[in-house]
């Protein structure tokens, strides 16, 4: 009797194992954030559908030059209060002070930035 009630019991509690499983597989798509704007619930899924409309390339990241990173380089190179002065589609200014005076460097408005 007692045999058969540990059988009944462990096959009771697989049975509910397995139906609770995939409630917990999907409640892994919402995660909540915690952030300036408060407390939030974000959904995987709809970030994934909202995406997928998109063509395969534009989900690379940007294709030109980044301007930070092409302040970043002008800072790597000496030149201090570096700021942006003109953006275009084939090029991005930079102007700062080195030891000499104001200078300008010139970055290509490509992937790596490119120093023309």
């Amino acid at each position: 009797m007692r045999k058969s009630l540990q059988f009944i019991l462990v096959g009771l509690a697989s049975m509910t194992g397995l139906t609770i499983s995939p409630t917990i597989a999907a409640a892994q798509d919402l995660e909540l954030r915690v952030g300036p704007g408060g407390v939030g619930v974000y959904d995987r899924d709809r970030d994934r559908d909202r995406y997928d409309r998109y063509d395969r390339y534009d989900r690379r990241g940007p294709r030109g030059c980044d301007p930070d990173d092409a302040l970043d380089i002008a800072r790597g190179e000496g030149l201090r209060r570096a700021q942006i002065v003109r953006m275009s589609p084939r090029s991005i200014v930079v102007q700062g002070m080195t030891r000499r005076g104001p200078e300008r460097m010139t970055f290509a408005n490509r992937r790596g930035c490119p120093e023309i």
